[in-house]
């Protein structure tokens, strides 16, 4: 996607809506600012513990870490209605569990016809 963008007074810019939404750029949001090969790149960057500081540069994107964030709090909200199990001590018991937990087969019901 190609967009052009204005340069206000102070120097400052805004990035339009369906951009940020492409690159997983949310408000307040830490990017980081690069000239390279006569262009201006613009990328997102993972902030440490809420520091504000980029973490690394090999991180998940921030579209990705939201995913990843929201996943462990759902874990841990299950953990903590007591739908965990394990820990198991060998591979055996955690396949038992798994097969405890999942629904059993139905038959094919077989249709018959009218005679």
């Amino acid at each position: 996607m190609t967009t052009f963008l204005r340069i206000h007074r102070k120097g400052q810019m805004t990035l339009p809506v369906k951009l940020r939404s492409l690159a997983g750029i949310a408000e307040g949001d830490l990017v980081e600012a690069a000239f390279q090969r006569g262009r201006i790149v613009i990328t997102p960057k993972l902030a440490a513990n809420g520091s504000g500081l980029p973490k690394t540069d090999n991180e998940y994107t921030l579209a990705q870490r939201r995913a990843i964030n929201k996943g462990i709090a759902q874990s841990e909200k299950e953990y903590k209605q007591g739908r965990s199990f394990g820990p198991f001590n060998t591979h055996a018991e955690f396949i038992a569990s798994l097969h405890s937990q999942a629904p059993k087969p139905r038959g094919k019901k077989i249709k018959r016809a009218a005679r």
